[in-house]
């Protein structure tokens, strides 16, 4: 408490005495304590001190926490209380309408869910999840529970598979959830007998007057005839997304991208039919019953109106060990655009050829990550670029270091590859492959961190090289394998060495890291970064078409290859491109703050922070 303020006039000197309560004031005792206690003083009593004050809050004791208060004690007493009614409603149509907002409920919980809130908040504040038995005798409910359930499972499979979750920790925490029910291992068997009951029921209605007396035996799906061929429709757009989605997550994962082809076909049905769900609103909300939520771009369903049998306070005591906190839900639409977003992503990941080349794909990982993708994609993404230690599960990183480094395929097989150094460049890359999967920040973090581990690789192989083959080794000189794969093997490198340095300062600019103050720095860093990384790069190509030369056994030169000689890769001109960019904007930077005063800061290039920063990038 300020002592000052106790000295401040009080604008009312006592509080009026109720029935319940008489209040006495206190001020004159609080100021005489204040005026004895020196800073950093704190008052003790029998029954008040420092333990007791700090251990007063019992996080997750209801009689202590508010956020773990909820209306039920246990998930049978929310039964009983009629939250998750099975049947939902004994009127067919009203049954119908619950159905499909809960189904849209689910939709927007996942995507929340996705986003890296957790699954017992989300997915499974639905009770009919939670026991699975309870729905057996509703077959359009049990079917779309099972397909949940099953989702569920295979995508934490793929993230925890991935690691990638160390970025959101709550994604893969199941809390002892019922991921499996019995059964869910034929969640497409029962939910394709659902969507064929559906859509003999949609047939039926939809058939002339002529025909109706053969389809008669055929149950109606409700009892309103005009509502019957909308419910269908939507009823059936929901399912089959359900069982496409499933179809992605399942081709995705097999081994060595064998499923991509059928998984880009499954994303294209799911797209579809998101479009019809989007269109099946309008028909939704005209057809509502009850009361809707206030406001169309914030309603949680097509309908508008509340899903039933969801409670965010039934797992609350379970979601350690965070907090319980309110968390707001997706919107509808929004859940819709995340999943349009997600399949997108995961349909760029699925027509990627499968090239073996490292440039390719450092160049394809760089431009996917540009669209930010999520959590989910990443994970798919990195699984399918490293599988058993190999890149998409059948390239060996000896065979793809080999490629980058531009040597010849008769050393694909070389002996050199079970040297230590050349095993530890093959885990460096794939560690670096798994980090270019992760999100932006993450990923910059991890790095700057590689950034020294391919400094001393490179050191070691130097070393050995030195050991092994002397000071004096030349690659022109009809060497022998082994020292021709370490020298090829060393400009990649310090090559890649500098690709990392130069992703990680763009990324900065992707994370707006920088302030304006030091752009000329990171621009000035960004120049000579790039001029590193061509010259490097011009080297590897040098050496390569050197040695291909030496093969080659020409007569004479003749003027169509003097021509290709002196034509500059494109590779190459792209970097110089880069190069001229960098310089002029850090002397455009440069002679704004010069010239005209323009973003003064201290230099930062004498900081002994920039030093150390720097000198990893361009140590020696």
């Amino acid at each position: 408490m300020d002592r000052h303020a106790l000295h401040q006039p009080s604008s009312s000197s006592s509080i009026p005495a109720t029935a319940n309560t008489v209040w006495a004031d206190a001020s004159s005792l609080l100021e005489a304590a204040c005026k004895d206690l020196r800073d950093g003083e704190l008052i003790h009593g029998e029954n008040f001190n420092l333990y007791a004050a700090m251990s007063a809050l019992e996080i997750m004791d209801p009689k202590m926490d508010s956020g773990i208060v909820n209306r039920y004690c246990s998930f049978d007493e929310a039964i009983d209380d009629g939250v998750a009614p099975v049947p939902i409603s004994s009127d067919k149509t009203t049954d119908v309408q619950c159905m499909i907002d809960i189904m849209d409920y689910l939709l927007t919980c996942e995507a929340t869910w996705h986003k890296g809130h957790s699954l017992a908040q989300t997915v499974f504040s639905c009770a009919y999840l939670l026991r699975p038995e309870r729905t057996s005798s509703h077959a359009l409910l049990h079917s779309y529970c099972k397909v949940i359930r099953a989702t569920c499972k295979a995508v934490i499979t793929v993230v925890s598979d991935a690691r990638t979750h160390e970025e959101e920790d709550l994604f893969t925490m199941a809390y002892g959830l019922p991921l499996s029910g019995d059964g869910d291992e034929k969640c497409l068997s029962l939910l394709n007998a659902v969507e064929e009951n559906i859509s003999r029921q949609l047939r039926a209605c939809k058939a002339p007057s002529s025909k109706r007396k053969q389809l008669e035996d055929i149950e109606p799906l409700q009892t309103n005839s005009d509502l019957e061929e909308g419910y269908c429709k939507a009823l059936l757009c929901r399912l089959r997304f359900r069982k496409h989605f499933f179809h992605v997550l399942t081709c995705m994962r097999r081994p060595q991208g064998r499923g991509l082809e059928l998984a880009r076909k499954h994303i294209a049905s799911c797209i579809s039919e998101l479009g019809i769900i989007l269109k099946s609103a309008e028909f939704l909300m005209s057809s509502a019953y009850g009361t809707c939520e206030d406001g169309t771009e914030d309603r949680t369903t097509a309908s508008g109106h509340q899903a039933i049998g969801f409670d965010a306070s039934l797992n609350s005591r379970i979601s350690a060990p965070t907090p319980p906190r309110s968390i707001k839900i997706l919107s509808w639409k929004k859940a819709i655009e995340y999943f349009e977003k997600l399949l997108h992503d995961l349909d760029i990941i699925c027509s990627y050829p499968l090239d073996p080349s490292l440039e390719v794909l450092l160049r394809f990982v760089a431009q996917f990550q540009k669209a930010r993708p999520d959590l989910v994609a990443r994970a798919h993404l990195q699984l399918l670029l490293v599988q058993d230690g190999k890149l998409y599960g059948r390239c060996p990183m000896f065979s793809l270091i080999i490629r980058a480094a531009r040597l010849p395929e008769v050393f694909l097989h070389h002996d050199i590859q079970k040297n230590e150094y050349v095993v530890q460049l093959g885990q460096l890359v794939i560690n670096m492959l798994k980090i270019l999967c992760t999100n932006a920040a993450w990923q910059r973090r991890k790095l700057g961190k590689i950034l020294q581990d391919w400094r001393v690789i490179y050191v070691q192989i130097e070393l050995a090289f030195r050991k092994e083959f002397g000071e004096g080794s030349s690659v022109s000189n009809g060497e022998n394998a082994s020292a021709r794969i370490l020298k090829h093997i060393l400009i990649w490198v310090e090559e890649q060495t500098y690709w990392i340095s130069h992703r990680f300062l763009v990324l900065g600019f992707e994370l707006e890291l920088y302030s304006p103050s030091e752009y000329c720095m990171v621009y000035w860093y960004l120049y000579v970064v790039l001029i590193r990384l061509a010259e490097k790069t011009h080297l590897k190509m040098t050496v390569s078409d050197g040695s291909a030369k030496q093969k080659g056994k020409k007569r004479k030169d003749s003027p169509k290859d003097l021509a290709r000689d002196t034509r500059i890769p494109p590779a190459i001109l792209f970097l110089q491109c880069q190069i001229c960019l960098a310089e002029g904007l850090t002397l455009l930077l440069a002679a704004l703050r010069n010239e005209l005063m323009v973003l003064q800061s201290p230099s930062p290039f004498n900081s002994e922070h920039e030093v150390k920063c720097i000198s990893c990038i361009y140590g020696s």
